[in-house]
């Protein structure tokens, strides 16, 4: 009776400070941006265990071990008033969760700390390794109102720590069962698991007899008859094997071989309390006799953690909704290894597939560790093509920008500086790997060594290029014709977008002074730039210095790092429409930013939904569940089926079509300028360090309307489209002016809380939008 009352009193409690507008708890708890420090793994499953209980046991466990001795500290803010910011927090971090209940920071008390920040604190005692830590954190916001304190969390040291390294998760496996059973006519059973996966095949069998043998063909690829493809094209992947059963009743766990390809040097290799995996999706089996009975198949699927409900999509058209679930599930089934890596193939880290694979995980699931490993791993183990090098200005810069945490970049920073290239320049500011500068000391500063036979740098531009692996010498690969010269536009183009973010990146850092040269540099780089590889006459981007031909890659990477002057943006354009997809899946990365930055949402919505042979929809029409390496079998005779590069949609969508994009770090101010151009309607509920982001709208030739629910301490620039000058706007029903700005309205300084717009149309007018450089 009495507990009953308590929890009355505890829900009224609730309820009154929910209607009373106070700030609730702080939730979604993180240390070192990792959401469940407090769990424990057995060989890749997740137990009940706490912490403690875990220590105390001689068997050793995985857990999410804290690896820094001053880690910082997240948390989500939560209000029901609109426009509500914090405006204090106190952090209690305790040697014990009694002490932690009971409000005493016995390791490190904050106090109250004026201001907003709530992610990444980093103030406190420095810890020791391998112990057990407890902490809460409470806030204070702009209503005055003091908020309950989170819950406790705990999370464990490692053995050894450092004043930084990145936290990351173990890998885990998820019990996965056929979701059909097809008998053929030759008495084979085909299970289809229903979407590929990095797993591991485990069944129960009985036999009478010690003599019988169940021969088991695993692949990704079924055929049109129900057999599992045998004979699969390129390094689509199948296995046949035989499995000699005992008599009796007896469970079988089947041990893949590894890979000579995957498991070289340079290959992320499988943790020991995983094991080796294959990717699969069909398992056919035939039994060697008709008194085998085979029950309780499944596999356990591995991955790195992964939130399926952090970040959810649907729209009115049908293949986007097809094409955001192929990206999406994509970035959970090539997470195996904990890194970014290339696919089964080789299973290596490499810089494009990093950067893409970064934009789209954090598109898909509020996680920001895998990006912060990869890069480690990559400053270190660098691959051949000069464009990759520079990527990694990218890669870190959206790590600053979306998780708000700077420490790897600047353990980093000396290494970046060399990732820039700028030993290979001439004194106009423009870089050439073919000039003999790539001198013995510059490769060791980016820390190259010989890599699949290279021994310098190349520029790349896309990939396959002509006449390699598998292409004729007359087949013309994915660079759309690219000439190569000495000084190439596409390489320099990623130049000039490194060292913008590198100047932005100093300044965080407050290194002014760096911050001043790299954005000097930069100006000067773009003027180069302008000069050299705009085609006047044409008014477009040519391949390089006194080369005549212009591809789609010239053109797409300079407009979507901001080198093409307003003047030349409607030939460029005009010209990368005549080009289509004409170029990899790698490379849509860029078509496809290049063509929202200039507000060509037509030409992007119809990339996106094409059904063509080039197209997201034709993966899935080939059998994939998972973005392929390339476009068909046609364009990379050895592409595999699990290369999550080709997963650009996801961020696509979250950042251009829905228009989601951080303006400051950890989204304290965000960017929502949604482009559906001929979209119907779509939703959109987004997860980031500071919560959901909800975006709606529904759009007709008359009408725009859209929904926003931001989250607590955030702000946000919203744009509308503007199809004419004479819109109505209201917000929240009061009609409203806003300001003008190319294809758009602009409205400032949006705080929290819910939030809707109407814009109707009432006389049609095009307006062309320019380009922000």
């Amino acid at each position: 009776m009495k507990k009953n009352i308590l929890i009355s009193l505890t829900l009224l409690f609730i309820c009154f400070r929910v209607n009373a507008g106070l700030p609730q708890a702080p939730s979604s708890t993180r240390v070192d941006l990792l959401l469940y420090t407090d769990k424990v793994w057995d060989n890749g499953f997740l137990t009940s265990l706490t912490l403690e209980e875990a220590k105390l046991s001689k068997h050793l466990y995985q857990i999410a071990y804290i690896r820094s001795t001053h880690p910082s500290f997240s948390w989500v803010v939560n209000s029901a008033s609109p426009n509500s910011i914090q405006t204090a927090y106190q952090i209690l971090l305790s040697s014990s969760k009694e002490k932690t209940d009971a409000g005493v920071g016995d390791i490190w008390d904050s106090g109250k700390v004026s201001g907003n920040q709530s992610t990444n604190v980093f103030k406190g005692t420095p810890l020791v390794q391998n112990r057990i830590y407890y902490w809460k954190v409470r806030i204070w916001d702009n209503t005055g109102g003091t908020s309950l304190y989170s819950d406790v969390k705990a999370f464990q040291t490692a053995a050894k720590i450092s004043d930084y390294e990145t936290a990351y998760y173990p890998l885990i496996k998820s019990e996965q069962l056929p979701i059909s059973e097809k008998h053929l006519t030759n008495r084979n059973v085909v299970y289809d698991f229903g979407k590929d996966a990095f797993a591991q095949l485990h069944f129960t069998a009985y036999t009478p007899s010690g003599r019988d043998t169940a021969f088991i063909s695993v692949g990704e690829a079924c055929q049109p008859d129900g057999h599992v493809e045998s004979h699969p094209n390129g390094s689509v992947r199948y296995r046949f094997i035989p499995v000699a059963l005992q008599q009796g009743t007896h469970t079988y766990e089947l041990k893949f071989t590894p890979d000579e390809r995957n498991t070289g040097p340079k290959a992320i290799q499988m943790p020991d309390y995983i094991g080796e995996v294959f990717p699969f999706r069909y398992i056919e089996l035939m039994n060697s006799s008709n008194s085998v009975i085979i029950k309780n198949l499944n596999r356990y699927a591995i991955s790195y953690p992964f939130d399926e409900e952090s970040t959810t999509f649907t729209s009115s058209d049908t293949v986007l909704n097809k094409v955001w679930e192929l990206s999406k599930y994509s970035m959970k089934a090539t997470s195996f290894t904990g890194y970014y890596v290339d696919g089964d193939r080789e299973r290596i880290p490499y810089e494009a597939d990093v950067l893409i694979n970064q934009l789209s995980h954090y598109a898909s699931d509020a996680e920001y560790n895998m990006a912060k490993r990869s890069l480690s791993y990559l400053i270190y183990h660098a691959t051949w093509p000069s464009e990759w090098s520079l990527q990694n200005l990218l890669i870190a810069w959206n790590d600053y920008l979306y998780s708000g945490d700077i420490r790897t970049v600047k353990l980093l920073y000396p290494e970046l500086k060399a990732k820039l290239l700028l030993a290979l320049a001439r004194k106009d500011g423009l870089i050439s790997t073919k000039t003999g500068k790539q001198s013995s000391d510059f490769i060791r500063s980016i820390h190259f060594d010989t890599f699949n036979g290279n021994t310098e740098l190349k520029d790349i531009v896309d990939w396959p290029q002509k006449g390699v692996l598998g292409l004729g010498k007359n087949e013309s690969g994915e660079t759309d014709g690219f000439v190569f010269g000495n000084y190439n536009s596409v390489v320099n183009a990623y130049h000039y977008q490194a060292l913008q973010v590198m100047a932005a990146l100093a300044y965080a850092l407050d290194e002014k002074q760096d911050a001043a040269f790299y954005k000097e540099r930069a100006q000067k780089v773009k003027k180069s730039f302008q000069t050299v590889f705009i085609d006047k006459k044409r008014g477009v981007i040519s391949d390089g210095e006194g080369i005549v031909h212009s591809s789609l890659h010239a053109n797409m990477f300079a407009l979507a790092f901001g080198l093409v002057p307003e003047k030349y943006q409607g030939t460029v354009l005009s010209y990368m429409r005549s080009r289509g997809m004409a170029c990899s899946v790698y490379g849509s990365q860029f078509l496809l930013d290049a063509l929202y930055n200039a507000c060509e949402s037509k030409d992007a919505l119809k990339l996106l939904t094409s059904t063509g042979t080039r197209s997201w929809y034709n993966m899935i029409r080939s059998g994939s569940t998972i973005t392929t390496e390339a476009w068909d079998m046609k364009y990379k005779p050895n592409q595999d089926w699990n290369h999550a590069w080709g997963a650009a949609p996801a961020n696509i969508i979250v950042r251009k079509l829905m228009g989601v994009e951080p303006l400051t770090a950890a989204f304290e101010t965000v960017q929502i300028k949604p482009q559906p151009d001929t979209l119907g309607a779509a939703s959109l509920n987004y997860l980031t360090l500071r919560g959901h982001i909800v975006v709606k709208f529904e759009n007709t030739t008359q009408k725009f309307k859209l929904k926003i629910d931001l989250p607590a301490n955030m702000s946000s620039i919203i744009y509308l489209p503007r199809k004419n000058s004479r819109s109505v706007i209201t917000q929240n029903g009061i009609e409203i002016k806003a300001i003008s700005e190319g294809k758009f309205w602009k409205i400032n300084n949006v705080g929290s809380g819910n939030h809707e717009w109407e814009v109707t149309y009432l006389l049609f007018q095009a307006y062309n939008c320019p380009l922000i450089n």
